[in-house]
């Protein structure tokens, strides 16, 4: 039986492999028919962030759900460099463009964190995930970073792996601009809030021994901004670009 391979990409969570069936959730069964007006015989392709991505056969579907045959991979599983990013929350939408820039740029974990100056209280972690998945489907990439739930930044700095170099975004500057002097490993990103970050924060920054101040050059940058700022001197820097 022929069929046509869609631009449609679904992020599925079970095991991939070529030759066998998967369940579709209620949630994907109306996307795909309701939403996207497929039905038994469209191609589209999947991934679940370990397997790679694989193309794959609507079998049937309905808005209550409906099971897909999966064909041959189409891409290996291709991970991102080893660096998370934290970040302290801001708007909706421009906490949005961060975790959905942060997934398309790679990144293997997003840590919201809460700060002094952070100017909001609750961040709903699964609402971002489920933004992390959207844009990897969007993007062609097939791993999903981890969004974590909104922590203290004191907490996550005691708990802190000291195997793992932080690199604070720093604002009063001196800090590095080129990242390629640094020996490869496990890194993290840290951007602060719209306020800066509070003089007890950038002390214990400045104390701790496993972080490394970074500069995004000569101009203040809004905190959605220096995300990409930030992530942009990593890739080049000690990334995969």
């Amino acid at each position: 039986r022929t069929w046509l391979m869609t631009k449609i990409r679904l992020y599925i969570e079970h095991p991939l492999a070529s030759g066998q069936d998967v369940a579709l959730t209620a949630a994907q069964g109306h996307y795909l028919s309701g939403v996207m007006r497929q039905g038994a015989g469209a191609g589209i392709e999947v991934f679940n962030g370990l397997d790679g991505t694989f193309a794959a056969q609507i079998a049937k579907v309905s808005k209550r759900g409906g099971v897909l045959d999966i064909h041959a991979q189409t891409m290996p599983q291709r991970d991102p460099p080893d660096v998370w990013l934290l970040f302290a929350p801001i708007k909706k939408a421009r906490t949005d463009f961060i975790v959905e820039k942060a997934t398309e740029m790679g990144v293997a974990r997003i840590l919201p964190v809460q700060t002094e100056f952070t100017n909001t209280e609750r961040v709903r972690h699964d609402r971002l995930q489920a933004h992390a998945i959207e844009a990897a489907e969007q993007c062609g990439g097939n791993f999903v970073p981890q969004v974590t739930a909104l922590r203290s930044l004191g907490t996550v700095l005691s708990e802190w792996d000291v195997q793992r170099r932080l690199l604070w975004a720093d604002e009063s500057g001196g800090g590095l601009s080129r990242l390629d002097a640094l020996p490869r490993g496990s890194y993290a990103l840290l951007i602060g809030p719209e306020g800066g970050f509070s003089p007890p924060e950038q002390r214990q920054l400045r104390d701790a021994a496993f972080v490394t101040p970074m500069s995004l050059g000569p101009r203040i940058l809004r905190a959605d901004t220096a995300a990409v700022a930030a992530l942009t001197l990593f890739q080049l820097g000690l990334g995969d670009w």
